[in-house]
């Protein structure tokens, strides 16, 4: 095998959770930052919890919120055009 090629091992890492757990782990990297683990998954705590990774809900409704503007600035639209027509008939 070649020499000093693989990754420095940490027998203890630390993994640190968004809820406040921490415990320790064999990585290479000495610190690990997660956001949820076994103590607060909905799995093994058969709580429900939402987990909305990187504003990714927020973002959906935003786009559907400008689809459902759009569709409606498109049919005030045609019904002005056709009010339009109807008025020029």
């Amino acid at each position: 095998m070649k020499e000093k090629i693989h990754p420095a091992w940490h027998g203890q890492a630390r993994v640190r959770c968004a809820c406040g757990n921490t415990f320790t782990t064999g990585s290479t990297r000495a610190e690990i930052s997660v956001e949820i683990c076994s103590n607060c998954h909905p799995f093994y705590t058969g709580t429900q919890k939402f987990v909305d990774t990187a504003g990714r809900v927020d973002k959906f409704n935003q786009k559907v919120a400008k689809a459902q503007a759009k569709q409606a600035e498109a049919k005030a639209r045609r019904e002005k055009k056709a009010e339009a027509a109807a008025a020029n008939a």
